[in-house]
């Protein structure tokens, strides 16, 4: 009687271990499913495109025109690269200064604050960064530097606030994760606190920095929004930081809702360049971390 009363209560848990397990799976297939699907739907609309004016046509023209069939990225493909690498150059080291900071040097409060405050600045709608770019940042330009305002810089500046929480908070964690014993021996044999920050902590959480990194260029390089409302949406190159510019992203935006025929598909085959970019970054960035490690 006690073998089998105690035996049922291990049956029950044994059954509801298999039970999540099986919700995990589930949920974990979901994921991949949906990620297979949207790949197979991006390359099924766009593929046909690119077999019609070929791949590095499409990559390198820079002329846009739908209505003569003129499908060409290259100022739009130039315009997304510069932004999101102009966003990063000073978004990242901002980004990971003030992760430091908080993980490390920053008294309670003062961190307490400073990281609600870029919770704050995560969750603030991306149109609300436009509209304050479109009245503040895009003037200011105008007025202090000359131009249209509408340009790479502002589309700099915008991005580069709105990556911070991303590089910031996933960069804190990181810093924080590494096994205390590092600081602990590190401080033991002589080394200063900013020593072992720069030597000992940061190349530790290098991964997670580089993650929180990367996460930031995605969301930089896929949004649209906010950049739509600052940039000026002009599909030329760009001859300076203050030449306005449209983002791969901006065009699908502008042009979807009236497209059809090859117009519509060369937008589905944008949106298809963009995703492989940004494997490509990702694969890059985890062979090299696997590399260094």
């Amino acid at each position: 009687m006690t073998t089998q009363g105690g035996g049922r209560p291990a049956q029950v848990r044994a059954a509801h271990e298999r039970l999540v397990a099986l919700l995990l799976l589930a949920t974990s297939l979901v994921s991949v499913l949906a990620i297979a699907l949207i790949i197979v739907f991006l390359f099924a609309k766009g593929m046909p495109l690119l077999g019609k004016v070929g791949v590095w046509h499409f990559l390198t023209s820079p002329t846009w025109n739908p209505t003569r069939g003129e499908f060409g990225i290259a100022t739009m493909l130039v315009g997304s690269l510069v932004v999101t690498l102009g966003a990063l150059a000073w978004g990242a080291p901002l980004g990971l200064a003030l992760a430091i900071f908080l993980a490390e040097l920053a008294p309670p409060r003062v961190t307490a604050g400073i990281s609600w405050a870029v919770d704050l600045l995560a969750g603030i709608p991306s149109v609300v960064y436009g509209f304050f770019g479109l009245v503040v940042i895009v003037p200011f330009i105008r007025e202090r530097l000359g131009g249209p305002g509408f340009s790479i810089l502002a589309g700099v500046i915008i991005l580069g606030i709105m990556i911070l929480p991303t590089i910031v908070n996933i960069s804190r964690d990181a810093i924080r994760a590494v096994p205390r014993d590092y600081k602990e021996g590190s401080l033991a044999l002589g080394a200063t606190h900013w020593q072992t920050i720069v030597r000992i902590l940061v190349p530790s959480a290098r991964s997670g920095i580089l993650a929180g990194i990367v996460l930031g260029m995605g969301r930089a390089i896929g949004e649209t929004m906010a950049v739509v409302l600052v940039t000026g949406n002009v599909t030329r190159m760009p001859d300076s930081i203050l030449s306005p510019v449209r983002t791969m992203t901006s065009n699908v935006v502008l042009e979807m809702g009236y497209a059809s025929g090859d117009h519509q598909l060369a937008l589905f085959a944008t949106g298809m360049v963009l995703f492989v970019f940004i494997v490509v970054m990702n694969v890059m960035v985890s062979s090299a971390m696997r590399t260094r490690g």
